[in-house]
C-alpha cells in the first residue's frame, strides 16, 4: 500500500523558515514526479511546486519562486520542500502528492490532476 507521510510544518514567524519533508513508502518513486501543494482555509488547493522524474525539471508557483526550493533525495524516497521568508499568506495546509506514471516528460507535472498519490497533508501556520 502506498503512502506518502508529510512532516516539518508547524508555527513560524513572518521571515521565518521550514523545511517539510514527505516519506514515500509502499513503493518507489525515483522514476515519478512529485509534488507539493497547499489549501488554505476558504481557498482551493493549488499547486506549489513540483520536480519531474529525474530531478532536472521543477516548477513554482509565482507567490513562491525565490522563496521555496522543491528537491527529492530518491535514495531515501523522500521529497522536500524548503520554505524560507515565509509570509503570513503562505499559511495553508500542505500536501504532497506523487504521479503513477514513470518516466512523464510533458510540461503538466504541476498539475493537481496529474496526480494519483496524496499525503494527509501537514499544517504551516505564519504568524505576523
Amino acid at each position: 500500500q502506498v503512502q506518502l507521510v508529510e512532516s516539518g510544518g508547524g508555527l513560524v514567524q513572518a521571515g521565518g523558515s521550514l523545511r517539510l519533508s514527505c516519506a514515500a513508502s509502499g513503493r518507489t518513486f525515483s522514476s515519478n514526479a512529485m509534488a507539493w501543494f497547499r489549501q488554505a482555509p476558504g481557498k482551493e488547493r493549488e499547486s506549489v511546486a513540483a520536480i519531474n522524474w529525474s530531478g532536472g525539471r521543477t516548477y513554482y508557483a509565482d507567490s513562491v519562486k525565490g522563496r521555496f526550493t522543491i528537491s527529492r533525495d530518491n535514495a531515501r524516497n523522500t521529497l522536500y520542500l524548503q520554505m524560507n521568508s515565509l509570509k503570513p499568506e503562505d499559511t495553508a495546509v500542505y500536501y504532497c502528492a506523487a504521479d503513477r506514471d514513470r518516466y512523464y516528460s510533458g510540461s503538466m507535472f504541476h498539475l493537481e490532476n496529474k496526480y494519483d498519490y496524496w499525503g494527509q497533508g501537514t499544517q504551516v501556520t505564519v504568524s505576523s
